[in-house]
């Protein structure tokens, strides 16, 4: 103990990573990788060119899957999970890693996560961790991602999440939309068939109806970004006239745009745009 003690940070680091490697100081390692992670500038390259530990991780990934059908997953298999999670994140967010990241389809392995419906903790904190991790990525704003994103399921899983997820699973899913449409080629993919706008749409009018019950200024704020994008496009704008929901513009949410003036002036964006 006293040796650990007398390590330096990056000796700590690469000697948590090598502890990665074996299955009897994985969870150990894990859980302080995943503490220390955003006070460790250099840790994603170290997890993605240390040998066998992006194995690792994807092992703990892959582990977890026959708990979650039929839905056994415990609160300990999904603590330990995200931590494996919180460190596929480190790897996402950094420049000198996403592209291999991506190039690798890493992503894939997350999305039987995000396919659960369970509402206990556990399955909700996994859905928010896997993406969490996807987030990450579209932060970025970087075209490799949404090229990547669109090519894979990613759509129709946040909007089932933001039909169904809790709060805070749906206001990082609607970043996510939000982000796709903000590029031109993700804004392009959903507005080129009319089942896919009506999809996204729907679930839109779905979550402001919501929103009127049970106000979230966050997740407002996000809706209406996706709304404003969408307006954008003519085909998209046109729809729009018809379909947006009438609480956006009765007055339903005042009080809360009165204390959000950014989401107050994204609307007023909007509605000049189709007209109303």
């Amino acid at each position: 103990m006293d040796g650990v003690q007398q390590m330096s940070d990056k000796e700590l680091v690469f000697l948590w990573v090598n502890q990665l490697s074996y299955p009897e100081t994985r969870e150990k390692a894990l859980e302080n990788l995943s503490k220390k992670r955003n006070s460790i500038p250099y840790l994603a390259p170290i997890l993605w060119h240390s040998l066998g530990t992006m194995a690792a991780l994807l092992q703990e990934i892959i582990h977890i899957y026959p708990s979650i059908n039929p839905a056994t997953l415990t609160a300990h298999q999904s603590n330990r999970v995200c931590n494996a999670l919180a460190l596929l994140q480190c790897v996402a967010s950094h420049p000198e890693t996403r592209s291999a990241f991506l190039a690798a389809h890493i992503p894939l392995f997350l999305y039987p996560f995000l396919h659960t419906t369970s509402k206990t903790r556990p399955f909700e904190y996994l859905r928010l961790t896997s993406l969490v991790v996807v987030g990450a990525l579209v932060k970025t704003d970087e075209q490799e991602v949404i090229t990547f994103l669109l090519t894979t399921e990613i759509i129709p899983l946040c909007l089932r999440i933001m039909e169904s997820g809790s709060e805070l699973s749906k206001t990082v899913a609607t970043f996510i939309l939000q982000k796709i449409l903000l590029d031109d080629s993700g804004l392009s993919y959903i507005c080129h068939t009319y089942d896919r706008f009506s999809h996204v749409a729907i679930i839109l009018g779905k979550m402001v109806i919501s929103l009127s019950k049970e106000p979230s200024a966050r997740l407002l704020k996000h809706v209406v970004r996706c709304y404003l994008r969408l307006s954008d496009n003519p085909r998209a704008r046109e729809a729009l006239r018809q379909c947006l929901p009438d609480q956006l513009r009765d007055g339903t949410f005042t009080a809360c745009l009165q204390v959000n003036t950014v989401t107050n002036d994204l609307l007023m964006m909007l509605l000049r745009n189709i007209d109303f």
